[in-house]
């Protein structure tokens, strides 16, 4: 069972369809926000809703895909396709994209807009370029039952490969939600050809930048760790002298991630945001991922090793149990 909201109305499945000139078709130019809801006496609860709109407006303005989304509508569009669908517990994804429009043409628009002009206009200070009007982006809700996890996985943790690819840090569309999910999808397949549930990302410097869809956090001595996501690169480095410069970062602020550090502050625990290598991943007593499907996931095994004593830890249990009862 699921809905289909489509450029201002809703539409049966088999009716969904989009431009074949559509830029995230095109060229892979959109982004997209993945949330759960629930309903509640006929009223959609969606969790987090006000922070994934937040972060789709900052991706969309500094990538370029638009400087004035109306997230206010996009968050009301979310909340009256939840309750539209009915769906006690629900998986809504919306997606964004560039529209049916030539991104080129856009681009030599916004060129045109800011005035080569005659001699006389050059000699005053050049006006900023205008943001190209275009056709307004491609808008999609798609509203589908909660996946249904086995417990198993919560109770006894799951294992974990190691991708091939590699997450650039001076690649500026890294850390961001962008349709470009072609080689996370690849390095799930080959983590479920391993029989394991996910895939760690590390970075081309080899350090920890996530799974593939999803946060990662390591729990070391009673600290709880997590690698350092984008735009938390200067707090970092402004709070760790010791260290001088951070690089980059090309890991995703996640909402759960940011979730489940508030958790862990608020029940005592020490948070740091570092970058963390290989040995640390290995050497750790526990680690879990998030993200806004399961919330909180042990990991007891990365390819052939074990981590900590093969079962989800203290901290771990407490950290999911507690965002469960948030949820």
């Amino acid at each position: 069972m699921s809905l289909i909201f489509l450029n201002g109305r809703f539409v049966e499945r088999d009716e969904a369809r989009v431009s074949a000139f559509d830029a995230g078709l095109q060229h892979g130019v959109g982004l997209f926000e993945t949330m759960r809801a629930s309903l509640s006496g006929g009223e959609a609860v969606v969790h987090g809703l006000e922070a994934h709109m937040k972060r789709l407006e900052a991706s969309a303005r500094t990538l370029g895909l638009s400087d004035s989304l109306r997230v206010g509508a996009l968050g009301d569009a979310v909340v009256a396709a939840v309750e539209r669908a009915g769906i006690v517990r629900a998986r809504v994804r919306l997606t964004v994209t560039g529209g049916d429009l030539n991104l080129l043409s856009r681009a030599r628009e916004a060129a045109e807009g800011s005035g080569g002009g005659s001699a006389s206009d050059s000699a005053r200070s050049p006006a900023p370029p205008k943001q190209p009007t275009g056709q307004d982006p491609t808008v999609l809700i798609d509203v589908q039952s909660a996946t249904a996890y086995p417990e198993e996985m919560f109770e006894r943790g799951v294992g974990v490969a190691i991708a091939d690819a590699k997450a650039n840090p001076f690649n500026p569309f890294e850390g961001h939600k962008t349709l470009d999910y072609w080689w996370r999808l690849r390095a799930l397949q080959e983590a479920a050809m391993k029989r394991t549930s996910e895939a760690l990302v590390f970075t081309v410097t080899n350090h920890l930048a996530g799974g593939c869809v999803s946060n990662a956090f390591v729990v070391k001595d009673g600290v709880l760790l997590t690698p350092i996501a984008r735009g938390e690169e200067d707090d970092v480095a402004a709070a760790d002298t010791g260290r001088g410069a951070v690089l980059p970062s090309p890991v995703l602020p996640g909402v759960t991630r940011a979730e489940v550090v508030a958790l862990a502050e608020r029940a005592g625990l020490r948070v740091q945001r570092r970058m963390l290598s290989v040995s640390d991943v290995l050497g750790a007593d526990e680690v879990f991922l998030t993200n806004s499907s399961w919330g909180v996931l042990p990991v007891v095994r990365v390819e052939a090793a074990t981590i900590g004593d093969g079962q989800p830890g203290e901290a771990t249990r407490m950290l999911r149990r507690t965002w469960l009862e948030g949820a």
